[in-house]
């Protein structure tokens, strides 16, 4: 019975080790190729309630290591019946994440905060219509390794079906962010005193992020191999204490 525990307590405590490492490997802002999209106060202003479109498409995800999430997306989709008329949406999205020990990632925005802008110029005489956004995220599974070829932190998810996203770059580390707190409660919350406390720490985020130099390095980040040892030993450690018993 002692030997079965001891069993069990292994492989707790090698699950918490891979959490741990993964929220660890999450950590920071990134980015897909174009790098013209950023969460943060870049992005939207939570205080006059605006989204701003970057140059480029692309999106962007900030994790922070005690569980929050922050999303910035902004998406074109082209017309092939009339090329003049591109659909554009801008998402912002942020609140917490769940991260499982089997590696699946699921964010749980904040309902209240989401926004979303959609522009259809064909259809909708020249007004995009702004909306709240509410959308649960789940990912199947994530690899975060180095990019052979450009040298940096590459973050790859994969959707709930298993299929692989565009992957992203680490841009910022600690992350660029807004606020993790809720930033429109309620329709109170556009009171003068609440817009200059929001404003206050808007600018505080902006002011703390920090550029990543992000380094190539094989001992600071998880990766496919990882697991694959972590789990090759958690089995020779079973086979042990089966055969000792």
């Amino acid at each position: 019975m002692l030997q079965i525990y001891s069993f069990f307590t292994l492989a707790i405590l090698v699950a918490k080790v891979l959490g741990d490492d993964l929220k660890q490997s999450l950590h920071g802002t990134w980015t897909t190729k174009s790098n013209q999209v950023f969460t943060g106060p870049g992005f939207y202003d939570p205080v006059e309630e605006l989204l701003k479109e970057p140059s480029l498409p692309g999106l962007s995800y900030s994790f922070t290591e005690d569980g929050h999430f922050e999303e910035a997306v902004y998406q074109v989709k082209s017309n092939p019946r009339d090329p003049k008329c591109p659909i554009a949406v801008l998402i912002y999205q942020h609140g917490t994440y769940d991260l499982q020990d089997n590696g699946t990632l699921t964010l749980n925005p904040i309902k209240v905060d989401g926004r979303q802008l959609l522009s259809d110029p064909c259809n909708d005489n020249g007004t995009s219509t702004y909306s709240r956004y509410n959308q649960t995220e789940v990912f199947k599974w994530f690899l975060v390794q180095v990019n052979d070829y450009h040298g940096v932190y590459e973050l790859q998810l994969y959707e709930a079906d298993g299929s692989p996203m565009t992957p992203m770059y680490l841009a910022y580390r600690p992350p660029s962010m807004l606020p993790t707190e809720t930033l429109n409660p309620t329709e109170s919350a556009s009171s003068s005193n609440k817009k200059r406390s929001l404003r206050s720490l808007v600018r505080r985020g902006l002011e703390n992020r920090h550029r990543t130099n992000a380094v190539k390095r094989n001992d600071s980040f998880v990766n496919s191999k990882y697991f694959k040892w972590a789990s090759l030993g958690l089995v020779g450690a079973g086979s042990f204490i089966f055969l000792v018993t």
